[in-house]
């Protein structure tokens, strides 16, 4: 059950309009070299340095619903993210998250492992994004509504 149908108060147009505030986080986290791909990446990454981590991104398609190992890394992943105060989005398409990062999610002729994606911004950094502040007001909005996990569904393009 995605956030719109659970809450018929945020509206399609409100939804795309998220979607397109975590694509433009993504594009421009992108060339900073402000994105950590995979699992286990990401957890050395929160196990380094959690104040660095702006926002996780958790993303499967249908098939991984039955990887258990998977879904018990994302439980413990949302579970440190939580304890830290970092916003997670759940996102159902790792095929359009892939395109969004530019490809990277295939290093050669190997796909990489999207399912977890961390947005991080270096501690020097002052960096001010309003598809940030959308994204983390939509998060916390969720959250208003005991929504910790917010899943957003990444149309085709």
């Amino acid at each position: 059950m995605t956030f719109e149908e659970l809450n018929g108060d945020y509206s399609v147009e409100r939804m795309d309009s998220v979607i397109k505030a975590l694509e433009e986080v993504l594009r421009s986290a992108l060339p900073q070299g402000c994105i950590t791909v995979g699992v286990y990446e990401a957890a050395k990454s929160l196990n380094m340095d959690p104040d660095n981590v702006v926002l996780c991104i958790l993303a499967t398609d249908d098939d991984d619903v039955k990887d258990v190992a998977l879904q018990i890394h994302f439980t413990l992943i949302q579970a440190f993210c939580c304890e830290n105060d970092i916003n997670i989005l759940r996102v159902n398409n790792t095929r359009r998250l892939a395109h969004i990062l530019g490809g990277a999610g295939i290093h050669g002729s190997e796909q990489m492992d999207l399912h977890c994606t961390l947005v991080t911004v270096p501690h020097a950094s002052t960096w001010k994004n309003p598809a940030m502040g959308k994204v983390n007001r939509f998060c916390r909005e969720s959250r208003c509504m005991d929504q910790w996990v917010p899943i957003i569904n990444l149309p085709e393009r």
